[in-house]
């Protein structure tokens, strides 16, 4: 009831026609200075061996917030991307899924 009433007060209209992560960036910045709301993120690395690379990239974008991307020479594929820290272990699962538990995620900080 508390979101409720701020989103009403911040004057929030949420659009059924776009991307829901672009929804809860603008919902969130409009509620900030209403309610003390702070999201945790992850910032991390993923190295995709060769052979799962291709079929890996769709699915991993489709999940994140991709920030950079490479194919390295060996056919690798190598990223930084951002996810919400509440999804961390269902993102590690889907990475083991892609890779068949060859892929490789490292932790490079946290992001308020």
């Amino acid at each position: 009831a508390r979101i409720e009433r701020a989103m009403e007060e911040a004057r929030v209209n949420i659009d059924p026609f776009k991307h829901l992560d672009e929804l809860v960036k603008e919902t969130v910045k409009a509620l900030r200075p209403i309610l003390p709301i702070r999201f945790e993120e992850l910032r991390l690395a993923i190295r995709i061996p060769p052979e799962n690379a291709a079929r890996a990239y769709g699915d991993i974008a489709a999940a994140c917030t991709m920030e950079k991307d490479e194919w390295q020479k060996d056919g690798s594929w190598v990223c930084v991307v951002r996810i919400p820290a509440g999804i961390q272990g269902e993102f590690y699962d889907l990475i083991n899924k892609i890779s068949k538990g060859e892929g490789q995620v490292k932790i490079l900080n946290q992001v308020y």
